[in-house]
């Protein structure tokens, strides 16, 4: 099959690596004959996870067919290239719904199960391998394993949260979640600090299936964390006007043409955003109704958003401290943001549940804050070795779906799991084939392409 070598970035536009492209148009083109090889769905993990400088990337963009689907049991098999917004306008129709979904519905299965993603309702209903009852992998022996909680179960959760690195992950089997209707019901409650917020998210008669807070980044001081908890659940049909017609989707009807230069994201401007926000939403005393797409998705709405951050790209820095030290990490967090003066123009808060059994899943007990920075100069990489002082002095990791810069030590030191996660590697693909730019970059397998 032919290949292109061309230049290659994540979503968040940094790094640009050159890698050698296949794209097969089938499953049986799915193979690992490469002596380097990454798969890549749809490239919106942030950083290097999905790049191979100067190695194979196995694009799977086109396997994805809907093999089979229970509407009784609410149980679907897919190729891994699918979406979840093909997933979704199959599934919302006929009653159901993901168990688990991340903030953007343009991402592939494969790559939800490859990097383990998380949703709004984790601190409930766990991360996305929780769901997963079956996946089909295809080893660097070309053999193809079905592997299961229960059958390979080693293999399973060394995949589970893998970012691709136990092989190409080419079948999916997930059990789905029963809906009434594509509605949502969603109530904001706003804080004025960040011991507020914390209190709005561990408070159970605020909380509610689906759980997010919005950060105000600017603020300091006495407002420091100043933000808005959005709190939502699926609409029973009970909880509905009669004559409501919602479909619950909300189509792209804007896109970012070009570049934004790179003084458009300034503190000026991103404060004064964030005051209109803050006042806004946070004036929505009330519960109202909302369709899915606006509540889980308010992005995938604007195309190709990221290019506000200018033709330098930026960082997505995405942590999670353990219960015992999140409020004082969080807190650390954003005073040496405010303190830095570098705007961060999205900044959102999530409670985590329990550990997950991914070897490298990213998710714990404790609470997750991912923040965009656009990449002006060299200072932005000093500042987030600090955040990766604090959040290990915590207890906590980065995600490593949207890490672009990590050392190899740091990493080694947020998963402890990781030695037990390379013997099953090192059984299934003992010469490395599967190597990505991040999996080098952090030394979790030796050698380059």
């Amino acid at each position: 099959m032919a290949t292109l070598a061309m230049p290659l970035s994540g979503w968040g536009r940094y790094p640009v690596q050159t890698c050698e492209l296949e794209r097969p148009e089938r499953y049986t083109g799915l193979h690992s004959d490469a002596a380097c090889v990454i798969a890549r769905g749809q490239g919106r993990s942030y950083g290097d996870a999905a790049l191979n400088e100067n190695g194979r990337v196995l694009l799977t963009e086109r396997v994805n067919r809907l093999l089979d689907f229970d509407a009784e049991q609410g149980i679907l098999r897919a190729e891994a290239g699918v979406t979840l917004a093909e997933i979704l306008d199959v599934i919302v129709p006929r009653g159901w719904f993901l168990p688990v979904t991340p903030g953007t519905k343009f991402v592939s299965l494969g790559g939800c199960v490859a990097a383990d993603v998380h949703g709004k309702n984790h601190h409930h209903n766990g991360s996305f391998g929780d769901h997963v009852l079956a996946i089909e992998i295809i080893l660097a022996d070309g053999s193809r394993v079905v592997c299961s909680p229960s059958e390979s179960s080693e293999l399973f959760w060394a995949t589970v949260g893998g970012m691709g690195l136990t092989g190409i992950i080419g079948e999916v089997t997930l059990k789905l979640i029963p809906i009434q209707n594509a509605s949502m019901i969603v109530r904001h409650h706003s804080a004025d600090n960040l011991d507020q917020l914390f209190q709005l998210l561990q408070n159970s008669t605020t909380d509610d299936r689906y759980t997010v807070a919005w950060i105000d980044s600017m603020a300091s001081g006495n407002r420091l964390g100043r933000g808005i908890a959005m709190c939502g659940h699926h609409a029973a049909a009970e909880e509905l006007p009669a004559d409501l017609q919602n479909t619950g989707q909300a189509k792209s009807s804007h896109s970012i043409p070009f570049n934004f230069p790179a003084f458009a994201l300034n503190t000026l401007s991103i404060g004064v955003f964030n005051a209109l926000y803050y006042g806004r939403e946070g004036g929505k005393r009330e519960p109202f109704l909302s369709g899915y797409d606006p509540y889980f998705y308010p992005l995938d709405t604007i195309g190709h958003w990221n290019r506000m951050y200018g033709k330098r790209g930026f960082v997505q820095y995405q942590c999670v401290i353990p219960d015992a030290t999140a409020f004082d990490g969080i807190k650390a967090l954003l005073q040496e943001l405010s303190g830095s003066r570098r705007p961060s123009f999205l900044a959102v808060l999530k409670r985590l549940g329990a550990q997950g059994r991914g070897l490298l899943s990213f998710p714990m007990a404790g609470y997750t804050l991912a923040l965009d920075m656009p990449i002006r100069d060299e200072g932005l990489f000093v500042l987030l070795d600090k955040l990766d002082q604090v959040v290990m002095q915590g207890g906590g990791r980065v995600y490593l779906a949207k890490d672009a810069r990590l050392s190899d030590e740091s990493f080694r030191a947020m998963y402890p799991r990781y030695e037990e996660w390379l013997k099953i590697k090192h059984a299934v693909d003992p010469e490395n084939k599967f190597s990505s730019s991040l999996s080098r970059r952090l030394g979790i397998v030796e050698g380059r392409p």
